[in-house]
C-alpha cells in the first residue's frame, strides 16, 4: 500500500487521551455552592464536552444495528488519509476495498480536485502528488524494472496506463493499493509513435475499461479489459486518416466515453466514442504563436493550454472552446510576476495533468518550475519541489497524468 502517514486524527485523540486521565478535575461538586450565571460560550463548551462523555456510554445494542450501507457511504466520504488508516480497524473495513457495493458508493463521492502521477522520462520512478496537502509520496512498483523507461500516458476511475516505450508494453494500476495488471502484448502494433486514451465502460471498473492507441498513420486498437484482447473495431474515415497529424506533446483528453486528440497541419481536434466507435474531426485554428500546446477538460468542456511569446516576454494561456463558433475563448493567464522569472528565455512546457486542476512543468535553462491551476477557482499556485531518491536525478524531463485517487480500482 501506498504510505499515507498524515496524522488526521492526532488533535481528537490527544484531546480524548487528555479526558480519560486520572485525577481530571470533575465537572460539577455538589459540596459547592450553586455556580453563577454562565456565558452562552460557557455553555456550549459543556454542551460539547457532555456530548463527547455519552459517547463512552453509548449502547452497543444501538449501535450494532446501525445499517452497513450507511457505515460503507460515510466511510466513502473520509479523506483517502483517513481512510487508510482505518482500515486497520478490523477485517471487515479492510475488506471494503473488494467490496462492490462499497465501490459503488465511492463512484457516488464527487472528487474536488485529482493528484498527479509523473516520473521521469528515461528511468522509471513514479512521483505522486496530492495538492490538497501539497504532498509528494514516492510509491515503490516493485512489478517493473528499474530502468524501464515507462511512462503514465491515461488514467480513468482511479487507474493508471503506464507505457513501455521501449518494449511497447501496457501496464494498468492502482498507485493507492500498487495493483497492477500487465496487457497482453498486440503483434500487430508497429513502431510508429502514437497517443492513448483511457475510457471506463460503466461508473467503476468493475464495468471494465477500454484503452485506444492511435498512431500518426491513422490506424488504431481497442484493449477491452473484459475481454482481455486487442481488437481494431472499424476504421478511420478516410477524410480523418488522410490528414492526420497527431500533436504527441497534446495529451489526449477523456469526457465521457468520447476521446480527444489533438492534431496539426491545419489546427484541429479528432474525437472518438469508445462506444459507438464513430470518428470526428473538428477544424479549430489555434492562437497565433502558440507553443507546447495540450489539451485539458473541467466539468466536460475542452481546454487548450500553451505557451504565447510575445518578443522576449513568454506567459501560460488557457482557453476554452466554444461550441457554437468552434473558437478558442481565453479564461485566465499565469500571473504577470511570475512570466517576470522567464523573461528573455528560451521556455518549454510540459503539461502533467490535465483535468480541472492542471499541473504545468516550465522549464527553461538551470530552471525548473512547477505550477497547477484550478479552472474553475482561476487559483494559480506554486508546487513544492520533488526529488527522486536517484542520486544526481533532476526533476527537468518528465511526463505525467491526473488522476481520481479511488482505493477500490481494481486493474
Amino acid at each position: 500500500m501506498l504510505n499515507l502517514e498524515y496524522n488526521v486524527l492526532e488533535d481528537s485523540l490527544s484531546d480524548l487521551v487528555a479526558e480519560r486521565k486520572p485525577g481530571a478535575p470533575k465537572l460539577l461538586d455538589s459540596d459547592k455552592s450553586p455556580p453563577a450565571k454562565k456565558s452562552r460560550g460557557e455553555k456550549v463548551c459543556e454542551n460539547s464536552i457532555a456530548a463527547s462523555s455519552s459517547t463512552e456510554v453509548m449502547d452497543e445494542q444501538i449501535w450494532k444495528d446501525f445499517p452497513e450501507d450507511l457505515i460503507e457511504a460515510v466511510i466513502a466520504r473520509l479523506p483517502i488519509a483517513t481512510f487508510f488508516q482505518f482500515r486497520s480497524v478490523c477485517r471487515k473495513w479492510n475488506s471494503l476495498l473488494t467490496s462492490p457495493s462499497f465501490s459503488e458508493q465511492c463512484a457516488d463521492v464527487p472528487r474536488v480536485n485529482p493528484w498527479f502521477f509523473t516520473n521521469h522520462r528515461h528511468v522509471f520512478t513514479g512521483a505522486i502528488y496530492d495538492p490538497s496537502l501539497k504532498k509528494w509520496h514516492h510509491p515503490v512498483f516493485q512489478f517493473l524494472p528499474v530502468r524501464m523507461a515507462t511512462l503514465p500516458v491515461a488514467s480513468a476511475g482511479g487507474l493508471i496506463c503506464l507505457w513501455d516505450v521501449n518494449q511497447l508494453n501496457f501496464y494498468v494500476c492502482n498507485p493507492l493499493t500498487l495493483s497492477f495488471k500487465g496487457i497482453p502484448p498486440c503483434s500487430d502494433r508497429g513502431l510508429a509513435p502514437a497517443a492513448v486514451g483511457m475510457v471506463l465502460n460503466g461508473r467503476t471498473t468493475s464495468s471494465g475499461y477500454k484503452l485506444i492507441w492511435l498512431d500518426c498513420n491513422g490506424d488504431h486498437q481497442v484493449y477491452d479489459s473484459l475481454q482481455n484482447t486487442w481488437t481494431c473495431p472499424g476504421v478511420v474515415p478516410p477524410s480523418i486518416k488522410h490528414q492526420l497529424s497527431l500533436d504527441l506533446r497534446s495529451q489526449t483528453v477523456s469526457i465521457g466515453s468520447t476521446l480527444y486528440f489533438m492534431c496539426a497541419n491545419p489546427d484541429s481536434v479528432v474525437s472518438y466514442d469508445a462506444v459507438s466507435g464513430a470518428w470526428k474531426r473538428f477544424v479549430i485554428p489555434s492562437p497565433k504563436h502558440l507553443t507546447d500546446r495540450t489539451l485539458a477538460e473541467c466539468g466536460g468542456q475542452l481546454l487548450l493550454v500553451g505557451l504565447l511569446s510575445n518578443n522576449a516576454a513568454t506567459c501560460v494561456y488557457v482557453w476554452e472552446l466554444q461550441k457554437m463558433t468552434l473558437l478558442w475563448k481565453e479564461v485566465d493567464r499565469m500571473p504577470n510576476i511570475w512570466c517576470l522569472e522567464f523573461y528573455g528565455k528560451h521556455v518549454t512546457m510540459t503539461c502533467l495533468g490535465n483535468r480541472g486542476l492542471l499541473m504545468l512543468s516550465l522549464r527553461s535553462k538551470r530552471m525548473n518550475r512547477l505550477v497547477t491551476f484550478d479552472v474553475s477557482k482561476r487559483d494559480w499556485q506554486r508546487v513544492p519541489d520533488c526529488s527522486f531518491h536517484h542520486e544526481k536525478m533532476r526533476f527537468w524531463d518528465s511526463i505525467g497524468t491526473a488522476f481520481f485517487p479511488c482505493p477500490t480500482a481494481l486493474p
